[in-house]
C-alpha cells in the first residue's frame, strides 16, 4: 500500500485500538469477527489513484490482528475473510453465528462526491440482547472524536 495511503489510516487504526478496549467494556474474553468489507471482483469504492476500498479495509483488518497480537491479554478475533476474496453476506454471518460472536464489525471506507464529507458511521442492530445498552454506548465511543 502507498505510503500517503498508510497515512491516512492513522485515524481508522485510532478506531482498532478502541476496538480492543471492548473487553473492559463488555467484561471477559470476548470473540469478535472483523469483516474486510467488500473483496475478489467486488472492490468497493474506487479513490483517488484507483486506490480500492477491498484492499484499504483488508489492510485495516490485517493491522487490527497485528496490533491484537502485541496486546497482554489479547482478543479472540476472527476475520471474515484473510486475502481478497469475495465472501457472500449469508457466509459472513453464518461465520459470526458459528463462532458465537460478541461482536461483529464490518470495515468499510465510503465514497461520497461531497468533498467535505469526513467521518465514520456506526450502526447497532435493534434486536434487543442484554448488551444492547453497551452496543450503543460502545458505538457513540466510536463516533466520539
Amino acid at each position: 500500500m502507498p505510503k500517503n495511503v498508510r497515512f491516512r489510516l492513522f485515524p481508522i487504526l485510532s478506531f482498532a485500538i478502541l476496538l480492543f478496549e471492548c473487553h473492559t467494556i463488555f467484561g471477559q474474553q470476548k470473540v469478535v469477527v472483523i469483516d474486510p468489507g467488500h473483496g475478489g471482483k467486488d472492490s468497493g469504492a474506487i479513490g483517488l489513484n484507483g486506490i480500492k476500498e477491498n484492499e484499504v479495509v483488508l489492510h485495516i483488518a490485517m493491522e487490527m490482528l497485528r496490533l491484537n497480537n502485541e496486546l497482554d491479554k489479547p482478543l479472540d478475533i476472527y476475520l471474515t475473510s484473510y486475502s481478497d476474496t469475495l465472501i457472500s453476506l449469508s457466509d459472513r454471518t453464518k461465520l459470526a453465528k458459528a463462532l458465537k460472536a460478541d461482536l461483529f464489525v464490518s470495515l468499510h471506507c465510503n465514497h461520497s462526491d461531497n468533498p467535505n464529507a469526513r467521518g465514520i458511521e456506526v450502526y447497532v442492530g435493534k434486536n434487543e440482547s442484554e448488551y444492547s445498552k453497551k452496543s450503543v454506548w460502545f458505538a457513540y465511543q466510536l463516533q466520539t472524536p
